[in-house]
């Protein structure tokens, strides 16, 4: 990817989009700034497949006279992902200024404003320069810790906080009016859908995590410290991949029986992992949980509440249901047993923790998708193959994902 075009995720009202931020350049002698967007629009996507898929196709948009646009429609989908640090959580704001201004919370705050300030900057956003310019501590926040120090520290944070709960809805309003999701080209999807969904199934069998040229998510040596806490609190990090995106949740056993992060047959699901350590930090705002009573439940929430949380899935842990239907489809030989076996594990767990006895009786031996998956998951050469076509066993598949997919409630 050109270092100077860069791929960026903004959570804002109407949820997490993923578009094209142009650093400032120099060009002819003037400085220039810019987003993924025409005229009055800027434009977000629900996810890279449709990003990229815009950009190979479009041939309107302020980015393409940029001097590096002409490398951008060549992008492999994996090199448009976002990675953690150009991943910002507008909506999140609120959050942050209710914890402690720690080096943690600051430097988050501090490169969402950052990014608010470009916004607001390319967009012609007077509404939001107003509210980060009448609040001194907005532009302190790129100091670090210092300016929050102290009794006089404490004030300009607390003035914040204030600012925030006041005002941040009228920033919010203003990005969230400029941005439109475009139509893209139907046939391009499917192409880009079909990386992605490679991309995410081949990261999941390798365990060697979202991975690009750019170093996307580069950070991936195993912290034996954050393995063992997992291990001795019994409740472990879980990475779901599905036709909608990627997801990471907790899930842990009670005398064999699963328990996932929600309540009521809703798994509460987040988009990082970065998210959900965020978010078990405040307790309070996940509602409803049935890992709360879990003995160790509050272990957790004490790292997590102190920073300390490190929220990293193993390659047991990872499932990938996207693309499976289409493999069943394309013959026995081309389902990934391991896979396979893992997809099984997830919708049988959360179909048992939610009361919900369809996937067991669907996937029994005795039925057309148990036998295909008994026969790939246990193979038998004494055993006769499933002959195709599959179709009912990958409308049962489906059917099974999709009651699945129904149980994530993305916080």
């Amino acid at each position: 990817m050109a270092t100077d075009i860069v791929p960026i995720e903004l959570g804002l009202p109407q949820g997490d989009l993923v578009t094209l931020w142009a650093p400032r350049w120099r060009e002819d002698g003037e400085e220039w700034e810019a987003f993924l967007g025409d005229e009055d629009d800027l434009f977000a996507f629900p996810d890279s497949a449709h990003l990229a898929a815009f950009v190979r196709t479009a041939e309107q948009h302020d980015l393409i006279d940029h001097p590096a646009w002409n490398a951008v429609p060549a992008l492999h989908v994996p090199e448009l992902i976002p990675d953690d640090e150009h991943s910002y959580d507008l909506v999140g704001v609120p959050e942050l200024v209710a914890e402690e201004p720690d080096s943690w919370t600051i430097g988050e705050l501090a490169g969402v404003v950052s990014m608010v300030r470009s916004l607001a900057d390319v967009c012609e956003l007077d509404e939001v320069h107003e509210v980060l310019d009448a609040h001194e501590a907005f532009t302190l926040l790129e100091q670090g810790n210092l300016p929050i120090t102290g009794r006089g520290g404490m004030r300009l944070w607390n003035d914040l906080a204030r600012a925030v709960a006041d005002k941040w809805d009228t920033v919010l309003d203003a990005i969230d009016q400029v941005v439109t999701v475009p139509a893209v080209d139907e046939a391009t999807l499917d192409a880009t859908a079909e990386e992605l969904a490679a991309f995410h199934e081949e990261s999941a069998e390798t365990g060697a995590g979202v991975s690009t040229d750019r170093s996307l998510q580069a950070d991936t040596d195993s912290d034996e410290d954050g393995t063992d806490f997992w291990t001795e609190v019994g409740i472990d990090p879980i990475k779901i991949t599905t036709s909608t995106g990627e997801y990471v949740t907790l899930r842990c056993y009670i005398d064999d029986e699963p328990i996932f992060l929600g309540s009521d047959g809703r798994i509460t699901v987040f988009r990082s992992e970065r998210m959900l350590a965020r978010q078990l930090a405040n307790p309070n705002e996940l509602g409803d949980n049935d890992l709360a009573d879990v003995a160790t439940w509050e272990e957790v929430i004490a790292k997590a509440t102190t920073g300390d949380l490190d929220v990293r899935v193993s390659e047991d842990n990872t499932y990938v249901l996207a693309g499976i239907d289409d493999d069943i489809a394309d013959g026995i030989d081309y389902v990934d047993p391991v896979q396979l076996d893992l997809a099984v594990e997830l919708l049988t767990d959360a179909a048992d923790w939610s009361g919900d006895t369809t996937a067991s009786e669907v996937l029994a031996p005795s039925e057309r998708l148990g036998w295909l998956v008994s026969f790939i998951v246990n193979p038998d050469p004494t055993r006769l193959a499933p002959s195709p076509p599959f179709d009912d066993e990958v409308a049962a598949w489906r059917k099974l994902v999709n009651s699945f997919e129904d149980r994530l409630h993305p916080a």
